[in-house]
């Protein structure tokens, strides 16, 4: 960054006439700014990268890179792609407006523009910056937050139970009847189960990230999976282990689906267990299918707390919600995973929820 004085702005200017170029310099050095500049694009694009301005001024018609060629050049840089920039010129066609602002420009100024026009735009997109910096930061913690609250416990929790109960199996060995190890060893799978599925989860969330930073978008499959059996055995699973047997209807229709078995399962799973998880026992939770408009629709009804707007919203990895008032398992991946494994079979998750009321979950991806 403009390291001079941090407490200061630092805009870059990028104009190859001597005048105008010294004219900005001295008008916003008066304004407590700290300005650099550059008498052509490349020379602009160098300084851009080494010195990490706040604000990017910069004339279109330039020797060596003109100022859509900078704009391009700095909206490829992971460093730089988020800096305000502000076009100077003295072209007011709306063509070149529109170009600029397909390339990624915030704002047009015309030359010759009056100080407070001047001031006026970089203020508006230096609050812009900090308003969209500000979100990003509190995003960042809740995430942190919610990190902190839930991983030590989540992996915690089934650890602690697969050592106290192999402990308890060792001490009393000799004492132990074939129903009391089936017993403890049915606690110990349990917990080593939730252990799997949150190192599971994790993994696949690394991996969609992974995947989204290379650009892969998609995923197909070359054999097409019974849907219908899989969501009623992972749907009948689920209500039984939950001894909520009576609380499950399925009506499923019959359809092979082109999409890998494993995550139509893993899709499948977080959705139903959510349901379960968040309605109390004695209230239904719905499972249908069905194929509408040449797309397959699963949809999940439940009668549980529901969500706010807000919670819908920030669905992502990690995230819980209102953690402080309810004790929940889980780390805040399942729904969010199962609506990046829909979209990247071009599908969409669509999430209905009142408060107290329950929530409806929708899924459709096309066949």
């Amino acid at each position: 960054m403009c390291l001079k004085n941090k407490n200061m702005t630092c805009i870059l200017i990028i104009e190859d006439e001597d005048l105008i170029r010294e004219s900005l310099e001295d008008l916003l050095s008066l304004e407590n700014f700290e300005v650099i500049t550059a008498e052509n694009g490349e020379e602009g694009i160098n300084l851009a990268i080494a010195k990490q301005p706040d604000l990017i001024l910069c004339d279109i018609r330039m020797p060596i890179l003109n100022g859509y060629e900078v704009l391009q050049r700095v909206r490829q840089n992971k460093d730089l792609n988020n800096v305000p920039f502000l076009f100077l010129t003295s072209i007011g066609d709306r063509r070149s407006n529109r170009k600029g602002m397909a390339l990624g420009a915030d704002d047009y100024l015309e030359k010759p523009c009056t100080k407070d026009e001047l001031l006026e735009a970089i203020a508006a997109r230096l609050g812009k910056q900090k308003a969209i910096n500000q979100r990003i930061e509190e995003k960042m913690t809740a995430l942190r937050t919610s990190i902190t609250l839930s991983l030590p416990h989540e992996l915690q929790t089934p650890l602690s139970g697969i050592m106290g109960m192999s402990e308890l199996m060792m001490m009393l060995s000799d004492e132990l009847s074939p129903s009391e190890i089936h017993e403890y060893a049915t606690g110990i799978h349990h917990s080593a189960e939730r252990l799997y599925q949150l190192i599971q989860n994790y993994l696949l969330h690394s991996r969609l990230t992974v995947m989204r930073s290379q650009g892969e978008t998609r995923f197909t499959s070359e054999y097409p999976c019974n849907s219908k059996m899989i969501i009623s055995n992972l749907g009948d699973r689920r209500a039984k282990l939950g001894d909520r047997a009576d609380d499950l209807e399925l009506d499923l229709a019959e359809f092979d689906l082109s999409t890998s078995s494993e995550d139509l399962t893993k899709i499948v799973t977080e959705l139903i267990d959510n349901a379960f998880k968040y309605s109390q026992k004695g209230t239904k939770v719905v499972v249908s299918s069905n194929v509408i408009d040449s797309k397959w629709i699963l949809k999940i009804q439940d009668r549980g707390r529901g969500m706010k707007e807000q919670q819908i919203a920030n669905i992502g990895a990690f995230m819980q919600f209102e953690r402080e008032f309810y004790e929940q398992q889980g780390m805040g991946l399942g729904l969010s995973l199962a609506k990046a494994l829909v979209e990247f079979y071009g599908g969409k998750l669509d999430i209905q929820s009142q408060e107290n009321l329950g929530t409806d979950i929708c899924v459709s991806i096309p066949v």
